[in-house]
């Protein structure tokens, strides 16, 4: 069984700036040159670990830009810690964790930032990656015209109790139904990752995204049944950071590459 922790990093390098959109005043960082990519923090915030996955995005050649709503930017997990989070973040109508059809304030931002992002940047728009707590975000992100990829990994929101959460991909039905409308044109593509033990993510919520974007969603489901080949626990959840291993062949490495590989396609340089 693989003891060697996952990659992590810390501030260093990264400029830090308010930006200020849709009514909303947030820190964000900003690193590296190349097309740019949106990532959005899981809870309980810019960990170490959300670092680790910022700073590899970096190296491979994106303009990357976090966003820090919540949490304490370069703060290390742990259980209080994350609680704290969790409990201001379950009151608060700026993301509505529990309602579904819901339109959730922080996308507006989130919007404004990929924008910001777009105008800068050599691509003809950006990518958003959102995690956890903030997966679904990235798909709603995508009802800009400035949004060419949505990276949803293990999408927790709205929280699924009860088969109508379950099923709900995270905004309202009208944002859905644009990008489903953009997806059909061609103008953005979405992927989406869980661990297939995962609760708090549920398959069904993939699947219903997957019935209204169609080839334009692609889904990747990493086993973690009990004796799985990755030695992931049941409980596995984080794909993209927490899980990942710098070993040849690990399957949350193999799926931080295929974000990679994603992005890289769906942001074209003009040369």
């Amino acid at each position: 069984m693989m003891t060697a922790g996952p990659p992590t990093s810390d501030l260093s390098g990264w400029a830090r700036g308010p930006f200020t959109g849709a009514g909303q005043t947030h820190d964000c960082y900003e690193k590296g040159s190349g097309p740019g990519v949106v990532l959005i923090p899981e809870i309980p915030g810019i960990t170490p670990e959300v670092l680790g996955l910022a700073e590899h995005l970096v190296q491979s050649g994106f303009t990357v830009v976090v966003p820090s709503p919540f949490g304490v930017p370069g703060k290390a997990d742990s259980g209080g810690y994350r609680m704290g989070v969790v409990l201001r973040l379950c009151v608060s109508s700026e993301f509505r964790a529990f309602a579904t059809n819901a339109h959730r304030p922080i996308t507006d931002y989130i919007r404004a930032v990929a924008a910001n992002l777009a105008s800068r940047t050599p691509a003809a728009g950006v990518g958003v990656i959102g995690m956890c707590f903030t997966g679904g975000f990235a798909l709603a992100a995508a009802v800009s015209d400035d949004v060419l990829a949505a990276v949803m990994s293990q999408p927790a929101v709205p929280f699924p109790l009860g088969r109508a959460r379950q099923l709900d991909p995270g905004m309202s039905e009208e944002e859905m139904n644009r990008v489903v409308e953009r997806a059909n044109a061609g103008e953005v593509c979405g992927l989406g990752l869980r661990f297939s033990n995962d609760v708090a993510s549920p398959p069904a919520r993939f699947k219903a995204i997957k019935r209204r974007l169609g080839d334009a969603f692609e889904y990747i489901q990493l086993d973690s049944s009990p004796g799985n080949a990755g030695h992931f626990a049941s409980n596995a959840h984080s794909v993209l950071t927490n899980e990942v291993r710098d070993v040849p062949g690990h399957p949350a490495l193999a799926a931080r590459e295929r974000v990679v590989e994603f992005l890289r396609k769906q942001l074209p340089v003009a040369v």
